[in-house]
């Protein structure tokens, strides 16, 4: 991927008139590398809104700097911590023949065509960049990953990614992982342990026993209270009973 870029060679020093260049809407930035001198510029915030973040520092850029063409590869880029807009960006000359170390953008396709997305697998991505080491007139744009026949459980390693010509990953002491097919995610409510649901019972038994204690003591209060107005209601008929035979004896006399 290739874009075209025009900067002018700046004189700013201090950090107000760094500032005063970033309020025209100029984002300061440095050109290095090779036997040139390095070159302080200033670049319009307007023509870098149509580039790529993701793929932007692995991009290969032609610089016009003031009427002179160079091929360029950003390296770095600063942002302002509040509004996050580029504050400064660091750009390397690309010369031929040379080697460049970069992180390349992992791309997938043929999802539809995948049995284990199709069964509900989720492509769980362990890689989004993958650093490789290039030819500097050959930098790929991505790194492209096929899906086609990926079932659940499958996984993706570097060394059945087939990689652009002339480059290799910077990692060769082991064959990670790219990415993975994971099976679907089925949210299940726990189970109540056992010892839980024991004493779920207990509590149930024991709150009924004390419902039928309280009532069989207020059953028993009632029954102590009946037989005391009982026994209230026989004494005076008993005082009654008693007395008759002494009105008799009365009568016997006479």
């Amino acid at each position: 991927m290739k874009n075209n870029l025009k900067a002018t060679i700046r004189n700013n020093k201090t950090t107000g008139e760094l500032n005063n260049l970033r309020s025209k809407g100029f984002i300061p930035a440095i050109l290095y590398g090779g036997k040139s001198p390095n070159l302080k510029l200033s670049i319009q915030e307007n023509s870098l809104k149509d580039l790529n973040s993701d793929t932007f520092l692995s991009t290969i850029i032609d610089l016009d700097v003031d009427g002179k063409k160079e091929k360029v590869i950003p390296r770095e880029i600063s942002y302002h911590v509040i509004s996050d807009k580029p504050s400064h960006i660091d750009f390397m000359r690309i010369l031929k023949g040379s080697k460049i170390i970069l992180e390349i953008p992992v791309t997938f396709k043929n999802n539809n065509d995948s049995p284990g997305l199709k069964k509900g697998g989720v492509l769980n991505i362990v890689r989004r960049k993958i650093e490789l080491e290039c030819v500097a007139e050959n930098i790929p744009e991505n790194i492209e990953i096929d899906l086609t026949a990926l079932d659940i459980g499958a996984s993706v390693k570097i060394s059945s990614v087939k990689l652009p010509e002339n480059t290799k990953p910077t990692i060769t002491d082991r064959d990670f992982v790219v990415a993975t097919i994971a099976p679907p995610t089925i949210v299940k409510e726990p189970e109540k342990p056992a010892e839980e649901a024991a004493e779920g019972v207990e509590g149930e038994t024991a709150a009924t026993a004390e419902g039928t204690g309280a009532e069989g003591a207020e059953a028993a209060k009632d029954g102590e209270a009946t037989k005391k107005e009982e026994k209230g209601k026989e004494q005076p008929a008993d005082k009654k009973t008693a007395a008759k035979p002494g009105a008799e004896k009365k009568q016997d006399k006479k």
